[in-house]
């Protein structure tokens, strides 16, 4: 675990046009996502939790499908590979066997906006360029973790290897009835939800937004993890500090 912040991020939607940045507290938050080895743990000690027990309503179908079974990683799953095809549900449980919760978005979002030298990179071009050329690419196997440079808050693989859970996922999903806006169901498609978005040229924030925004408590993916957090004064068990 890592310290990050305090500090201030603009998320793409904030609920109201011309609103401050939001000031994010500080928290502590693991250096790399979990991997198959640490989930694998988990699984053997809550065996509620593996492929075939979970309920469907906390997890679909491809529920660690990669595993070669419920105990057994397989030749598709390295033990310090992220471990991937886990849902909502079973990623929070994880996180509070161990003490620990998943991080909010402005916690996730303040934390992936720096890079090696600035707290808030998203205004560097080459710094969105290398988010949107991940984003572009098709999913090939997965490296070990961490498996990048970290950032200035000494966090590492926030861009370029797995999407991530966040505790408040679907918090910013866009309906129509929800806007301030009066026109109907303009607000339902891309084009017009993009014209309330604080930064229109934002596009790995827009990215990241649609894909929360398509999402269930239940579903899994292929290139879908997570990483754990926990506030900054909370004394972080050892199990969970050598993780």
């Amino acid at each position: 675990m890592h310290a990050v912040g305090p500090g201030k991020i603009r998320l793409l939607y904030d609920g109201t046009a011309g609103a401050a940045p939001a000031a994010v507290e500080a928290f502590q938050l693991m250096v790399r996502p979990v991997t198959n080895q640490e989930f694998l743990q988990f699984v053997t000690d809550n065996p509620r939790w593996q492929r075939g027990k979970a309920p469907a309503l906390f997890a679909d179908a491809g529920y660690l499908s990669h595993w070669r079974g419920p105990l057994e990683l397989g030749d598709g799953a390295r033990p310090n590979q992220p471990v991937v095809q886990v849902s909502w549900f079973a990623s929070k449980a994880f996180c509070q066997a161990y003490g620990l919760r998943l991080p909010s978005e402005v916690e996730w979002e303040l934390a992936a906006a720096a890079d090696s030298s600035k707290a808030d990179a998203r205004q560097d071009t080459a710094f969105r360029e290398r988010i949107l050329k991940w984003y572009s690419q098709p999913l090939t196997q997965l490296p070990d973790v961490p498996a990048g440079a970290a950032n200035i808050w000494g966090i590492k693989d926030l861009h370029g290897v797995v999407w991530e859970w966040v505790y408040d996922f679907n918090n910013n999903v866009v309906r129509g009835d929800s806007r301030d806006r009066r026109d109907g169901e303009t607000a339902e498609f891309c084009g017009a939800t993009s014209l309330n978005a604080n930064d229109t040229t934002d596009y790995p924030s827009f990215m990241r937004f649609a894909f929360r925004s398509s999402l269930s408590g239940s579903s899994t993916a292929g290139s879908l993890g997570f990483r754990c957090a926990a506030d900054a004064a909370r004394r972080v068990p050892k199990r969970a500090e050598a993780r």
